[in-house]
């Protein structure tokens, strides 16, 4: 059972600047919340309950601001800096002493998913034992994305990224799931042309031993990437929509940590004095 998680919440934005020159990307608004909120409720519901938040250096103070330690959701949120991107790997290996010799997900701070039967598939996941587990989306432009083939359904037998010529439809999301092996694998990799750890070839190193496999969002789940500001539109108007219908919130962390019992009524009290009043807070109350 995975019981640690990192976030990848670094990078500088680029493709929204302006406004990421002076905010964190993952702490700008999704609709209503910001976005670092959805992978940690991702985390959340797959009942990860140690969290490692990796961000950019001189950004820390904005994060505790917001997610001090976690107490406040009945979970350890604790924070590492990181100069520069290097790779997706190298959260590994920053993250050595976090990780130790336990099994550990890693999650995008961009990434958002929904699902009806998201909840289950997450928990699925995190019951890995060893080798890699990869969450898949169909998608109609794989050649926009690593994608993965598979054989007897779950395992993965090919990766290609952003493939000229058709080999797969199925992408692979930002939300991976590995054994302890992933800090020495991770350390053993080279920068790629580009001068970065690549996760395509961390993953076939669990492929070329027959230790990958994958899961899936499923039709009418959604996998969204927020590296744009166009993409921020987008992803702000499906939460609203789905919000706005339905009556219920995506991520709100205090309503999953509540639901885990991993807080109690008080908790969500405090959480409400915090954010005062708001329609955030508004729908809070609605737990008590």
């Amino acid at each position: 059972m995975i019981k640690k998680g990192i976030i990848l919440a670094g990078g500088f934005g680029t493709r929204m600047s302006p406004i990421t020159k002076a905010v964190n990307k993952q702490l700008l608004p999704i609709y209503d919340k910001p976005l670092i909120y959805y992978p940690l409720s991702i985390l959340m519901l797959s009942k990860i309950k140690d969290i490692l938040i990796v961000v950019n250096k001189g950004q820390l103070k904005q994060y505790q601001k917001l997610l001090p330690n976690g107490n406040h959701l009945g979970i350890k949120i604790t924070y590492k800096e990181q100069s520069y991107p290097k790779g997706l790997p190298d959260a590994f290996i920053l993250g050595e002493k976090f990780i130790g010799k336990n099994n550990v997900a890693l999650i995008l701070g961009d990434n958002f998913f929904y699902g009806q039967s998201l909840s289950k598939t997450l928990l699925n996941c995190a019951k890995l034992r060893n080798g890699a587990k990869v969450l898949l989306h169909k998608v109609s432009k794989p050649e926009l994305y690593g994608v993965a083939k598979i054989k007897n359904n779950k395992k993965i037998i090919s990766i290609k990224e952003k493939p000229k010529k058709f080999i797969s439809d199925l992408a692979i999301t930002g939300l991976y799931y590995f054994d302890h092996n992933v800090v020495s694998y991770s350390k053993q990799l080279k920068p790629s042309k580009r001068g970065e750890l690549e996760i395509t070839d961390l993953l076939n190193k669990y492929k070329n031993k027959n230790k990958l496999k994958a899961d899936f969002i499923g039709r009418g789940g959604a996998w969204l990437d927020t590296g744009s500001i166009e993409d921020f539109h987008k992803t702000s108007s499906f939460v609203a929509a789905i919000e706005n219908r339905q009556g219920f919130k995506i991520a709100c962390i205090e309503e999953i940590a509540l639901n885990n019992r991993w807080i109690n009524k008080k908790k969500i009290k405090d959480s409400i004095k915090f954010y005062g009043k708001c329609d955030y807070s508004s729908y809070l109350k609605k737990l008590i």
